[in-house]
C-alpha cells in the first residue's frame, strides 16, 4: 500500500504562521489588510491564487509571494505545530504502507519542517508547488509523487483535509479519505470521498484494517 499525505491540516497546524506571514506581506506591501477568517478559507491553495482571491493586482501577486517566501522561511518552524495524533500517525502508517507527502506548500520549507519535526525519514518523497506546474485539486501532483514508488498491484490512498486534496486524488485516479483535522468541513468532503474520519491516525488506523 501507497499512502500519501497533505500537510496543512491534515499532519500540520501552521495557521498562525501563514496567517502572521501574509498580514506581513500586506504590510511591507502598504495594502488593505485582508481579515484572519479570508485568509484561512483559502489556506491550501497556492500562494499565488490567494493573493488573487484576497484582491492583489494580477501584476502584483508574486511580489507579494516573494515577500510571503521569505519570512514564511524565517517563522514557520516557531509558529507551526503538529497535530495531535500526526506523529502516531506517520509511525503507524510506516510500518505497513510507503509514504509519501504532496502539498501546495513550498516543497523546500516543508521538507525543512518535517525534518524540524523529525518525520521527513519516514518519507519516500515530498512534492511541492515548486516541483508541478499544476497545483492540487490537478492530479500532475499526485502522479509525479508516485513517480517515486512502483505501484503495481499497490492500494494508492491520498489523506487529507481538504476538497482539493480529494479531488486530487479522484483526478489521479487513486483512492482518498477525508479527515476533519483542517480546513474544510464533513459535508463538503463528503461530496468527494466516501470515507471521512477525524484525522490522520483514524484515517491510518481505517487503511490498516483495511490492508489485513
Amino acid at each position: 500500500m501507497i499512502i500519501l499525505f497533505d500537510l496543512d491540516g491534515t499532519l500540520i497546524d501552521s495557521t498562525d504562521a501563514i496567517v502572521s506571514t501574509f498580514h506581513h506581506s500586506f504590510d511591507v506591501h502598504n495594502s488593505t489588510h485582508p481579515s484572519d477568517k479570508e485568509i484561512m478559507a483559502l489556506i491550501g491553495y497556492p500562494l499565488d491564487i490567494m493573493y488573487k482571491e484576497l484582491g492583489v493586482n494580477e501584476n502584483e501577486v508574486w511580489d507579494y509571494v516573494s515577500t510571503y517566501k521569505e519570512e514564511y522561511r524565517k517563522i514557520s518552524t516557531q509558529k507551526t505545530e503538529l497535530l495531535a495524533c500526526a506523529k502516531d500517525a506517520v509511525l503507524a502508517a510506516s510500518k505497513f504502507a510507503e509514504l509519501g507527502i504532496v502539498t501546495t506548500k513550498t516543497g523546500l520549507y516543508s521538507e525543512i519542517l518535517m525534518e524540524h519535526f523529525d518525520l521527513m525519514k519516514y518519507f519516500e518523497v515530498l512534492v511541492g508547488r515548486e516541483h508541478v506546474d499544476n497545483p492540487k485539486p490537478h492530479a500532475e501532483p499526485i502522479l509525479k509523487a508516485l513517480e517515486s514508488f512502483e505501484i503495481k498491484d499497490k492500494e494508492i490512498w491520498m489523506i487529507g483535509d481538504t476538497k482539493l486534496d480529494l479531488i486530487s486524488a479522484k483526478n489521479a485516479g487513486i483512492y482518498s479519505v477525508g479527515v476533519l483535522s483542517g480546513y474544510d468541513d464533513e459535508q463538503t468532503l463528503k461530496k468527494y470521498s466516501d470515507f471521512v474520519l477525524k484525522d490522520a491516525f483514524e484515517a491510518v488506523e481505517f487503511l490498516q484494517k483495511r490492508k489485513i
